[in-house]
């Protein structure tokens, strides 16, 4: 008899107990966008100024929401230095300023971060294939409206890229991000596109990435345009 008294209050008990864990669930979710499909509109370009020296221009605007809800602006630019066809250094700056908060509440718990980057590309073929490892240290320096303080990071991506006419290509990457104190993991981000081609210096990509952060995860659009210049003089 006790025993079915014990099973009667404990099926209850449990089913409250399940409901109130996917109600914090869900709730988390809202306030932290995961339920939500957010954008990233990106803009790339390597701008040569001789036949060693090009310059990294970089813009990124990222929402929360396809069309809504800014969640962070990074603006970064570099000097690279071309070693061969198949291998450059980069060493650069970037700005970011970020609302890490789902919900719009303006001016509140914005953070701004000044950054320092050296970077290391190798690139090589195997087939048609085309594989780029990139290789990234960050000195971060961010302020918030209640703290400054100094982070830094390592940052691998490998990135494959495989024609699929002259103009439209696919790609995927995969770029891991490690910090250089605790907690060690940082996020890693799970990236596949297609893209066209217009010409060897203008394409445009369309993918979908996957941002996975210690228990969080956000799917986010994207949609990148690459556009490189040529500033070296003509003779």
């Amino acid at each position: 008899m006790a025993k079915q008294n014990l099973l009667k209050l404990t099926k209850p008990s449990t089913l409250l107990v399940v409901v109130m864990l996917c109600m914090a669930t869900t709730s988390k979710a809202q306030e932290t966008g995961e339920d939500q499909w957010g954008a990233w509109y990106m803009y790339f370009g390597t701008n040569a100024i001789s036949d060693k020296l090009s310059i990294h221009t970089e813009a990124q605007f990222r929402l929360y929401n396809v069309g809504s809800n800014f969640n962070q602006l990074l603006l970064r630019t570099g000097l690279n230095y071309h070693l061969s066809e198949e291998a450059m250094v980069t060493g650069g700056y970037a700005f970011i300023a970020t609302d890490p908060t789902y919900l719009e509440f303006p001016g509140e718990e914005d953070s701004k971060e000044h950054r320092i980057f050296q970077q290391f590309i190798l690139k090589n073929t195997v087939g048609k294939m085309k594989f780029e490892h990139r290789y990234r240290l960050e000195q971060r320096f961010i302020s918030t409206q209640t703290e400054d303080f100094t982070a830094h990071r390592a940052r691998y991506r490998l990135l494959l890229t495989y024609p699929i006419t002259d103009h439209w290509f696919v790609s995927v990457y995969d770029e891991v991000f490690i910090n250089l104190q605790e907690p060690i993991f940082d996020q890693n981000r799970l990236f596949g596109a297609v893209g066209y081609a217009f010409t060897k210096d203008l394409n445009i990509q369309l993918g979908y990435l996957k941002n996975h952060f210690s228990g969080r995860n956000f799917d986010r659009l994207q949609l990148a345009v690459f556009f490189n210049t040529d500033f070296r003089k003509k003779e």
